[in-house]
């Protein structure tokens, strides 16, 4: 895991970026930035963030059409969006932006404190989230290491089972074929081929044996 987390910034201003760079500088993580709606479903694309901070007002995709976007993608759906927003402190605005799948919704002028303070729970929550992820990959290698390792016990349990039928078979051909006995050569012979056939599953599922 990487020892940072990922926040995605969205603005199309520059200076409402920069701002919100030197009140969350502090927290020691990555700041991303997109310029707009586009930039920032292209960012999510490649990479994964732990909050997104979406502008509300933005030319071309506004922040709900975008969150509605990010809510719709699998990958995507469950990362937390704060909503930064200078429209009006009115409960329907606040209310649209809950519908679109915000966590949060920040009327600007914002304090910075409670801005940091809020991403900072979202950070250690998506860092619990990424440690338990991990101890969960770290349990299902475990998992499969052992299954495959009584398989191979298995396979080789069998291979030795499959020796001993060899040669109790050879024992019997060589008992056949002084006897002279057809029907029971021609039978012999059916079953050297299933054991053969047997053999070369065995030899496939086990190269190493």
């Amino acid at each position: 895991m990487s020892s940072k987390a990922k926040i995605l910034l969205v603005d199309d201003r520059a200076d409402n970026l920069l701002a919100l760079e030197a009140i969350l500088g502090s927290l020691n993580q990555e700041l991303v930035r997109a310029d707009s709606g586009e930039a920032a479903l292209k960012r999510l694309l490649t990479d994964d963030y732990a909050v997104i901070l979406l502008d509300v007002q933005m030319p071309g995709l506004d922040g709900f059409e975008t969150a509605t976007h990010i809510k719709r993608r699998e990958k995507t759906r469950n990362i937390p969006i704060i909503f930064l927003t200078a429209i009006s402190n009115e409960p329907h605005h606040a209310f649209r932006g809950y519908a679109a799948g915000a966590v949060d919704y920040l009327a600007k002028p914002f304090d910075p404190w409670v801005l940091r303070a809020k991403v900072s729970v979202f950070i250690d929550l998506y860092e619990k989230s990424m440690r338990l992820r991990e101890q969960a990959e770290l349990l299902r290698r475990q998992l499969s290491g052992d299954t495959a390792g009584r398989a191979d016990g298995l396979g080789g349990e069998l291979i030795a089972r499959l020796v001993a039928v060899e040669e109790q078979v050879a024992v019997v051909d060589k008992l056949t074929a002084e006897s002279g006995d057809d029907p029971m050569c021609n039978a012999l012979a059916e079953l050297w081929q299933r054991v053969g056939r047997l053999r070369s599953g065995l030899d496939a599922l086990n190269p190493d044996a």
